[in-house]
């Protein structure tokens, strides 16, 4: 065995970080991520069991918030067992097949978060474009057939970033810079040449989040064009009401998101307290403030879930 190989190794496991320099009151911190993990997973089940059981929310809109919330709880669960491992027991330690399990998870949600909000804003473009023909257009059967097929394109583009982490040795510090293993982090620990997987990243980062994200640009264009055409001016607030909880749910999943894939392609290790708050952000707030938005914003939501409640 050559010399070169002799030198490199092929670690057993990755080092997660916490917050630096804070590894002392990390019991502490521990307790807002508890409180926001309790408060996403019951927020976004409440979400589903009201959708479900009442037949009235059996309706497009509704149906979409319901695969949000699915995707949320997803989300959640991914990153759940490594943040809460560090901050309350200190275990930062995660092998290989599990990071490269935990990384898949993470970046499927994100590309299947990514098409429910694009499903989203054409829910939205169909109601206020098109509205005689809103229940022609989105039916149950056209609605499972979009979500399938972005179920399957979120799952077929992410699924080969594991297969080409694992053909390589990680000779380089293993020690990652979050509380969950990323794609674009991991690569970097490689000792061979990752021009490969630089390039599939950067690829699937277009074909999902960077598609999507222009299809809603679009679709809000039009519809603001055809907002601003009505006459009325109650008409037109009451139809841009209808938009912001959406509005909010993109611009908590995306601005998190591009800022931290661009730290981790052009930062190079800088800003490292800000790279760890974007990544528990884009993450965490979403699932957690989702439901919050949706269910204060819809009104037959919110009597609804007062509703349960009460009783």
């Amino acid at each position: 065995m050559s010399t070169a190989n002799d030198t490199k190794i092929n670690s057993a496991v990755f080092l997660l970080t916490g917050i630096p320099g804070l590894e002392d009151i990390h019991l502490w911190i521990s307790i807002p991520f508890c409180f926001m993990y309790v408060i996403s997973i019951v927020g976004n089940s409440v979400i589903l069991f009201i959708i479900k059981t009442d037949q009235n929310l059996h309706e497009p809109m509704y149906i979409f918030l319901s695969m949000l919330a699915v995707t949320d709880f997803g989300l959640s669960i991914s990153t759940m067992p490594t943040i809460l491992g560090i901050y309350l027991f200190n275990c930062r330690e995660i092998s290989l097949n599990a990071c490269f399990a935990q990384l898949f998870f993470i970046h499927s949600f994100q590309c299947i978060e990514s098409s429910v909000l694009l499903l989203m804003a054409f829910d939205r473009f169909i109601a206020i474009c098109n509205p005689l023909r809103y229940a022609s257009i989105l039916t149950l059967l056209r609605i499972a057939e979009m979500g399938l097929v972005f179920l399957l394109r979120g799952v077929a583009i992410i699924i080969p970033l594991p297969f080409l982490l694992k053909r390589f040795q990680y000779c380089k510090a293993n020690v990652l810079s979050h509380s969950y293993c990323l794609h674009e982090e991991v690569m970097t620990m490689a000792c061979s040449d990752i021009r490969v997987n630089s390039i599939y990243g950067l690829f699937t980062n277009l074909l999902t989040m960077g598609l999507d994200s222009l299809l809603i640009f679009l679709s809000y264009v039009m519809i603001l064009k055809t907002v601003l055409s009505i006459a009325s001016h109650v008409e037109c607030l009451r139809a841009l009401n209808t938009c912001i909880s959406h509005i909010c749910a993109v611009l908590l999943f995306y601005t998190p998101a591009v800022g931290l894939s661009v730290i981790h392609r052009f930062g190079k290790g800088s800003f490292p307290l800000l790279q760890i708050l974007l990544g528990h952000i884009s993450l965490l707030v979403p699932p957690l403030i989702n439901p919050i938005v949706y269910s204060v914003k819809s009104k037959h939501l919110r009597v609804r879930i007062i509703r349960v409640f009460v009783k």
